[in-house]
C-alpha cells in the first residue's frame, strides 16, 4: 500500500510539474522563435549594407582607376613630346653658312 502511495503521489507531483512547466516553456520557444526571426532579420539588412557598401566601393575604385589611366597617357604623351623635342636638331648645332 505504502509503495501504491508514493507511486501516486509522484506520478501526481510528475503531472503538475509537466502541466507548470508546459505553458512556460510553449511561451520560451515562442521568445526564442522571435528572437531567431530578429537576429535574421538584422543579418539580412547588415549583408545589404555591406553589399551596398561594396558596390559604392568598387565605383570609387574604377573611377580612381579611370582617372589614373588618363594621367598616365596624359603624362606618357607629355613625354613622348619631350623626347621627340630633345631629338630635334638644335640651332647651335646646324650648319653655319
Amino acid at each position: 500500500m505504502k509503495s501504491r502511495l508514493i507511486a501516486l503521489l509522484t506520478a501526481v507531483t510528475l503531472a503538475v510539474t509537466l502541466a507548470a512547466c508546459g505553458d512556460s516553456g510553449k511561451e520560451a520557444a515562442d521568445k526564442a522563435a522571435a528572437a531567431a526571426k530578429d537576429a535574421q532579420m538584422k543579418a539580412q539588412a547588415a549583408a545589404k549594407d555591406a553589399s551596398d557598401k561594396a558596390a559604392a566601393a568598387a565605383k570609387d575604385a574604377a573611377a580612381a582607376t579611370s582617372a589614373a589611366a588618363t594621367t598616365a597617357a596624359d603624362a606618357t604623351k607629355d613625354a613622348g613630346a619631350k623626347a621627340a623635342d630633345s631629338m630635334a636638331p638644335k640651332d647651335s648645332m646646324a650648319p653655319k653658312k
